[in-house]
């Protein structure tokens, strides 16, 4: 077949569109048409043009359209539903530097999941090497929920003050209780400015992430691996960490060095939700016993049996007049819930009933939360004005040309008006040739369309998207390679962060929503 007789025609075309939207491979796409045809010499396009159609026109976003076609995005999102926030900081020359945004279901979600909040710089962009974080609560399951999504150029520390002052305003200017962070001295420094009565703390999971990156140089580093998990893990209060700790530095001879040193005070951080009908059933391993009791106020001792030779014992105190009971290993203060060893004094105590203040809303099930209301949606491309004429028609002929097809002769009537609409369009269009016309039906978004994208990187091969490969590329060396002499130092801050990133999308027409102009002393532009 010539080239020149080759030809994609307008549903041939919608169907290509929406095959490639919803994964369908090109060859998948191209067996349906034949299939539909009757054969592949019933087509008047080969599978290539196919191909060629989705690389040229579905694929094909301009590198100097990505800013604008972020910015419309965004007013898209803001267009369907107004809580949706978001602001940017862009340079000189109108690049994106920082973006933040969050949907109306992250905002209205932190009222109720927002005491304690993570944050991670783990993933970036392949195009532009931008840094992609997200702000991640729990929720009343113990699933992570998302409460904010950033971009940033660099991680510096007037950056950080800006995102963090972003996500402030978007939640209301209420800041949370705790915040978990990789250990990134600019992150540090910005919280410290931002949200000064804010509790912050290093995240376990990124420290012991860094174990084999630190100890790989060290003879036995696999057992002092497998030693340090043990006294982070299993040091039930803080004079037993520090004392484990201790021991631990000088069993390995680790006392000198600088990293383990550093993590002293924050490596038994929890993060992990338990269920409460775990502690109850864990009551049942332990002995309660009375130490003395005056005025109400009683102290005990409670074993926790770990195995059939091991107790592992706990400081409870009551108070009966308060109603109030405390256990040193501090569950309650880090998860939420009671532990196994108050619940075994409150069973000794007969208290049929715990203090409501030990059952915290945020875990409750019975509680109506509004951003459960809030529907949580996808964004819908925005469609060519022609293509939304054509969708539009196709709906519209298909119940008539299902009717028509029951009988003869309501197909002849079918085509009888087919011919004469046909006849009456290509007289209008004749009449109308040699004038123009100029649809205005996109919205104003002058703003937009001045948004610049950041400079584009050069990359060879297959991108990276994970920003941990300098981490990855220290374990495969120390895997490949032993090492002969013993590193006695290691500094602190030279391995890359790992964390997750999830954003919500949602559905949207652009209207007239435009962005704010900069302000000469902020360059930023939100809404």
């Amino acid at each position: 077949m010539l080239k020149q007789h080759r030809e994609l025609s307008m549903s041939i075309r919608r169907t290509i569109e929406n095959n490639e939207e919803a994964g369908i491979r090109p060859s998948k796409t191209y067996q349906s048409f034949v299939a539909a045809a009757g054969g592949h010499r019933e087509l008047n396009f080969i599978e290539k043009d196919v191909r060629n159609y989705i690389t040229r026109e579905v694929r094909n976003v301009s590198e100097q359209e990505d800013a604008k076609e972020f910015g419309k995005y965004f007013l898209r999102m803001k267009e369907k539903n107004p809580n949706f926030f978001f602001e940017l900081q862009l340079e000189e020359d109108q690049p994106i530097k920082l973006a933040f945004w969050a949907d109306a279901r992250s905002r209205a979600a932190f009222e109720y999941f927002g005491d304690v909040i993570s944050f991670d710089t783990t993933y970036n962009t392949n195009r532009y090497n931008l840094v992609c974080g997200s702000f991640v609560g729990v929720n009343h399951h113990g699933q992570s929920t998302l409460l904010g999504c950033s971009l940033m150029k660099n991680e510096e520390i007037e950056s950080f003050k800006w995102l963090f002052q972003s996500w402030l305003r978007c939640m209301g200017g209420n800041a949370p209780k705790g915040f978990l962070t990789d250990q990134c001295a600019s992150m540090k420094r910005a919280l410290e400015a931002c949200m000064p009565t804010t509790v912050h703390r290093w995240c376990i999971w990124h420290i012991m992430k860094k174990i084999p990156s630190k100890l790989n140089g060290y003879k036995g580093h696999a057992d002092i691996e497998q030693e340090m998990s043990q006294v982070v893990w299993n040091s039930h209060s803080k004079d037993s960490f520090d004392r484990n700790w201790n021991d631990f530095l000088l069993n390995f001879g680790l006392g000198d060095n600088k990293w383990l040193s550093a993590q002293f005070q924050d490596a038994y951080t929890h993060a992990k939700f338990r269920e409460v009908q775990a502690q109850f059933r864990g009551k049942a391993n332990c002995i309660t016993r009375l130490k003395n009791s005056a005025l109400g106020y009683s102290v005990y001792e409670v074993g926790e049996q770990v195995s059939s030779s091991i107790f592992n014992k706990f400081v409870v105190t009551y108070d009966s007049v308060a109603a109030e009971v405390k256990c040193h290993c501090l569950l309650f203060e880090s998860r939420g819930i009671l532990c196994r060893h108050a619940l075994s004094v409150l069973s000794f105590e007969q208290v049929s009933q715990v203090s409501p203040r030990y059952i915290l809303e945020r875990w409750s099930k019975k509680v109506k939360r509004r951003h459960t209301h809030i529907k949580s949606s996808h964004d819908e491309p925005l469609m060519e004005p022609r293509s939304k004429r054509f969708d539009q028609l196709v709906f519209r002929s298909q119940n008539i040309c299902e009717f028509a097809s029951e009988s003869e002769e309501l197909t002849a009537i079918l085509h009888r008006a087919y011919d004469n609409v046909m006849a009456e369009m290509e007289a209008l269009k004749a009449k109308r040739k040699g004038t123009s016309s100029l649809s205005h039906e996109d919205a104003n978004l002058e703003s937009v369309n001045e948004l610049q994208s950041p400079p584009r990187i050069r990359t060879r091969g297959r991108p990276k998207n994970r920003l941990g490969s300098k981490l990855e590329k220290q374990i495969a060396n120390a895997t490949k390679k032993k090492k002969t002499k013993v590193l006695s130092e290691i500094n602190l801050f030279d391995a890359a962060s790992v964390a997750h990133s999830n954003c919500s999308q949602y559905q949207g027409h652009v209207m007239s929503y435009q962005f704010r102009v900069p302000a000469a002393e902020d360059n930023s532009l939100g809404v």
